[in-house]
């Protein structure tokens, strides 16, 4: 395939790249990292327009392939612009323009418009520069499950930084022979068919980011409650039942802590059901500085939340149940400029050798936070056999219930 076909080529993959991600935006507006990407194909179709048109023309004008390089960097930039978008960060386009306009100044130096050569040396260097960034941005990928999606991406820019290397020292080796402003035939060949190849891998790869984010996104969603953040039931049976068979395969302690908010429904009745919105949000604000990082959070009722606590010995057990206690408590909220103290009460219950189910353990739970509640509330209280007369009391209320 001669290097004229190959461009012509390049720029079909540019067309569809720019139409699929701005398509893709179309269809879920908040990537906005898709824009970023359907400029990448805009300027890689600009570059190859001005490619064919030198090669058609065989103009010795600097400014054609000036403009040329200018928009083909430009589209690499744009790769990592997008995925510093995807990831949180600042796209730093400021930055690309400019670079555009050193490339731009630099093309009219002596140096460069000595030949074709002498600009290759000069503007490989910044391509290689700006790819390696973007893989180091890939590799350093915040763990989530969608990072696997970036793995074509990542091998993508790493199959290009080669080719440049090899075409960068190919030109330093003094064997590229002659070369026009469209490159030797070699370059030619070499440059139009990797980066036709580029542009149909990015766009697959990028679609693919999006599309697995968006997927874990939903996933993500479908397991959490939308006022707390905090995971929901669904997300209580999965979570729960991993965690009681890794405490019993390593004979580590799975306790269940629940807690609710004492006297929830006299806010809701002072207040009304905005302001006990705010108080699940901040109670569960609260709770989560108590717990350890790592400790499974679920909102399992109106206002009661449930929380597992892996490898905690009983001590450390009932620290973090009081500490939980003492912190709501002693952060009030504020209700019409008023102070609002809220309290709960918790009930936590530990794996025994005769739980053959997760549920065991949480319903040993919720029969120490029953306790809690009628002791007074505002007080932690673990499981164990002296609570059975509260319990029978219990089962005979909800016997003649």
């Amino acid at each position: 395939m001669d290097a004229y076909t190959l461009i012509v080529a390049s720029s079909i993959a540019s067309a569809i790249m720019a139409m699929t991600m701005y398509l893709l935006h179309r269809a879920s507006p908040r990537d906005t990292a898709l824009l970023d990407w359907a400029l990448v194909g805009v300027f890689n179709l600009v570059s190859n327009g001005i490619g064919m048109a030198i090669l058609s023309h065989r103009t010795a004008s600097p400014l054609a392939p000036a403009i040329a390089n200018v928009f083909y960097i430009a589209g690499h930039y744009g790769i990592q612009a997008g995925l510093r978008r995807h990831f949180g960060l600042a796209p730093r386009w400021n930055v690309a323009l400019l670079l555009s306009l050193l490339i731009l100044g630099v093309h009219f130096t002596p140096f460069a418009q000595a030949s074709t050569a002498n600009r290759l040396i000069l503007f490989y260097p910044i391509i290689i520069a700006i790819d390696l960034l973007t893989i180091k941005l890939l590799w350093r990928a915040p763990e989530h499950e969608a990072k696997p999606a970036y793995r074509s991406l990542l091998l993508l820019e790493i199959a290009f930084v080669l080719q440049i290397v090899s075409s960068f020292v190919f030109i330093l080796s003094g064997d590229g022979g002659t070369l026009t402003a469209a490159g030797g035939q070699f370059l030619k060949t070499a440059g139009s068919l990797s980066t036709f190849v580029f542009l149909s891998v990015a766009t697959m790869s990028c679609a693919l980011v999006v599309m697995r984010h968006q997927e874990v996104a939903l996933r993500k969603a479908s397991l959490s409650d939308s006022l707390t953040g905090w995971l929901n039931r669904r997300a209580l049976q999965d979570i729960a039942e991993r965690e009681f068979q890794r405490g019993r395969r390593a004979h580590s302690p799975m306790s269940f802590m629940i807690f609710d908010i004492d006297h929830f429904k006299s806010v809701n009745d002072r207040f009304g059901h905005a302001v006990g919105d705010a108080a699940i949000r901040h109670v569960t604000a609260q709770a989560a500085q108590a717990l350890r990082g790592y400790d499974g959070l679920f909102r399992i009722g109106g206002e009661e939340f449930a929380a597992i606590i892996a490898d905690a010995p009983f001590e450390q057990l009932q620290q973090i149940g009081e500490r939980l206690r003492a912190l709501i408590e002693s952060a009030p909220m504020m209700v019409n400029g008023q102070p609002l103290t809220i309290t709960v009460s918790v009930g936590m219950a530990t794996c025994e050798a005769s739980d053959l189910r997760w549920e065991d353990i949480l319903r040993r739970a919720d029969d120490a936070l029953y306790c809690a509640k009628r002791g007074g509330r505002n007080q932690v209280r673990r499981y164990h056999s002296d609570l059975a007369p509260v319990l029978a009391e219990r089962s005979r209320f909800a016997s003649a219930a």
